[in-house]
């Protein structure tokens, strides 16, 4: 029976990501929607729309009942699950079966055997698949957590057995750190997935995250897609994703794949899976590979295999799911040119990447030309919501190399506008431009190790500011000289200045523009742009060059965004200049003696109460969003003068929790 209508069960990027891809086969498409997504791109974009209960998820995506019966209520003869909420639960799998609808995913009993992260090490050793040291079983209580740790050896990881997503992880370097950190992981476990078990593997060091794409027919043909290197992760959530990775080798590549392949066999697989495992990075000889878990479904990062592969994975899911049998082999996989995926969260780098709701003022992305792809699932005025998963989108570039990919990508990012919540596009923007990632030499510690203090915005070249200011200048002129034809001025209209100083950060900058002729210190520069007062975004050409700035007026001057940074430009005329030494400077208030909410959330402990004294690094309370706890510490020593938040409330970003003195 040939599917022909499917509902996607899931919501923003994924969604729409399906919808396409069925509308090319022909196949009609039903989204599902909770209140918080009456108005979401994917709700417009499919033939018909379900809604299926209040905005938690736990009420609405997460309920396979609310969603079978949608299916009926629509005749749809197929669910697409996306990743997340639904797609590798077994209970789900089977109450679709009963009810005659096809899963478009693998069959239940591999998504049982590999959802269950002790179950499917056992799994993959009986299929000749490499695993990290551990140990495997349940584990009782802190004291035995510890023993187990101790045995092991320094560093372990903690991990909810039922875990996914970077939640329900802890990371041990000694025996202090199980015993804080087991009971949380517990917690995770029980609150995010209804599963308080835990286990606890050895740690590898220089670990990268190297991942192989599986895709399976119903017939027992089985290939692998090449690799994935998903190395750059913060908190155990992927941040850039790219394929081929540049560590792996041919050789590693069939070893790799053939073990990968040999543990889907084993259960049975078929449809889209991928094979997440950690690789030594210290290794050279390309076998110090472990198996880690199998994700039973899509991955976010799946654009990246279609880019070098040519592939339309979802096409490829539905096909299986329909009975069909792989139309290519092994040999027939190629891998083309170079790809590169960056997820643009809606969290802030520059306060310490905390979860960021709200409305999305202005969304506009790249445009979809020359090797950049953009998947979204977001549109200009809708809402990121505390609901759900922080993503507003994906960045795809593929080009011949590796480097070019990347540039690609710093390009495509300068041009991301992006207004309302905050967002990681400075920071990715930052990755992309470090020596270290261009080089290749990544490990899953890379964001940790390069910003230990946390992000303050990409380093700019001399270069690169010498070019902020002399788009500054311009645009400074522009702003002038519209200003001089204002009506009803005394005397004659001024000239705007063609001399303008122009500060950044410490540095000042001479520019002078005379027609089309433009200095910076003395230096002639070759630009080329336009700008109208009011424009966001200014596409400039320096010879061969070009350069996008997004601009915002502030008072004396503009804030110049690109290449992953923002800078303050205070622009004068050259003339007024000198006056400026003789401004007062406003000093900000100092805020550390408060410990300021640093995101919506909920107030879920208040560890302290007033007359305490605290030490510094101690903790003081713990806000929940964004399905993850936040333990907020105190910046220094003192005692406690006022609380004015309580336990089991729901603070806004900037709300003051206590007061020290």
């Amino acid at each position: 029976m040939a599917i022909t209508k499917i509902l996607i069960a899931n919501r923003g990027e994924i969604a729409c990501r399906v919808i396409r891809t069925a509308r090319k086969m022909g196949i009609k498409t039903v989204a599902v929607y909770s209140d918080a997504d009456s108005r979401a791109p994917h709700v417009l974009l499919a033939d018909e729309a379900v809604h299926i209960g209040p905005s938690p998820a736990a009420q609405s995506y997460l309920i396979a009942d609310k969603i079978i019966q949608a299916c009926k209520d629509t005749g749809a003869d197929a669910v697409h699950p996306g990743y997340g909420f639904l797609s590798e639960r077994e209970s789900f799998r089977k109450a679709l079966d009963a009810e005659g609808i096809i899963f478009v995913g693998p069959p239940a009993n591999a998504i049982a055997a590999m959802g269950d992260k002790i179950e499917s090490k056992k799994l993959a050793m009986a299929a000749g698949v490499n695993v990290v040291p551990g140990f495997v079983g349940v584990i009782e209580d802190t004291e035995h957590a510890v023993k187990i740790s101790n045995e092991i050896g320094y560093p372990v990881m903690m991990k909810a057995s039922a875990g996914g997503g970077g939640k329900g992880m802890r990371l041990a370097y000694s025996e202090q750190d199980v015993r804080e950190g087991f009971e949380a992981t517990k917690r995770e476990g029980l609150n995010s997935f209804g599963d308080d078990r835990v286990f606890i593997e050895k740690f590898i060091e220089s670990p990268r995250h190297i991942e192989i794409q599986i895709l399976g027919d119903q017939h027992g043909n089985i290939v692998y897609l090449n690799e994935r290197e998903c190395s750059i992760q913060r908190r155990h959530q992927k941040v850039v994703e790219e394929a081929p990775s540049p560590f792996v080798t041919p050789k590693m590549r069939k070893a790799m794949g053939e073990q990968c392949v040999a543990l889907a066999r084993a259960v049975g697989y078929f449809s889209a899976g991928t094979v997440e495992l950690i690789v030594s990075g210290a290794d050279t000889t390309g076998e110090g590979f472990y198996f880690l878990e199998m994700n039973t479904r899509l991955q976010v990062e799946h654009p990246v295999t279609e880019e070098i592969t040519g592939l339309d994975l979802v096409e490829q899911m539905i096909r299986v799911a329909n009975g069909e049998a792989l139309a290519f082999g092994q040999d027939d996989v190629k891998i083309n040119g170079w790809s590169i995926e960056n997820r643009v969260y809606a969290e802030d780098p520059y306060r310490g990447f905390l979860p960021s709701t709200g409305r999305l003022i202005r969304y506009n992305p790249p445009e979809a030309i020359d090797g950049v792809r953009v998947d979204d699932g977001v549109e200009e005025g809708g809402e990121v919501s505390m609901f759900y998963d922080p993503m507003i989108a994906k960045l795809i570039t593929w080009a011949p190399t590796r480097l070019e990919a990347i540039d690609k990508q710093i390009a495509a990012l300068d041009r991301f506008e992006i207004d309302g919540p905050g967002h990681n596009i400075d920071f990715v923007s930052a990755l992309m431009q470090h020596e270290r990632f261009r080089s290749g030499n990544i490990t899953t510690g890379f964001i940790a190790e390069e910003y230990p203090d946390g992000f303050q915005g990409a380093p700019a070249s001399p270069e690169l500011l010498k070019r902020l200011a002399a788009i500054g200048a311009f645009a400074a002129m522009a702003q002038a000289d519209r200003a001089r034809r204002i009506d009803g001025q005394l005397g004659n209209k001024l000239k705007a200045p063609t001399g303008w100083q122009v500060k950044i950060g410490d540095l000042l900058h001479d520019v002078v523009i005379k027609g089309d002729d433009v200095s910076v210190d003395g230096e002639a520069i070759d630009m080329a742009l336009e700008y109208t007062p009011g424009d966001r975004l200014i596409e400039a050409e320096f010879g061969d060059d070009e350069l996008a700035v997004k601009i915002a007026s502030v008072r004396a001057g503009f804030v110049l965004t690109a290449h992953g940074a923002s800078h303050k430009l205070r622009i004068l005329p050259a003339h007024a200049a000198p006056y400026a030494a003789h401004m007062i400077e406003k000093i900000p208030p100092d805020l550390s003696r408060y410990l300021i909410c640093p995101m919506p959330g909920l107030l879920v402990a208040l560890n302290v109460k007033e007359g305490d004294k605290v030490e510094a690094g101690q903790p003081l309370a713990v806000i929940e969003a964004m399905k993850m706890e936040n333990i907020l510490r105190a910046q220094k020593s003192g005692t406690v003068k006022s609380v004015s938040a309580a336990q089991g409330e729901s603070l806004p970003v900037d709300a003051i929790i206590l007061e020290m003195e």
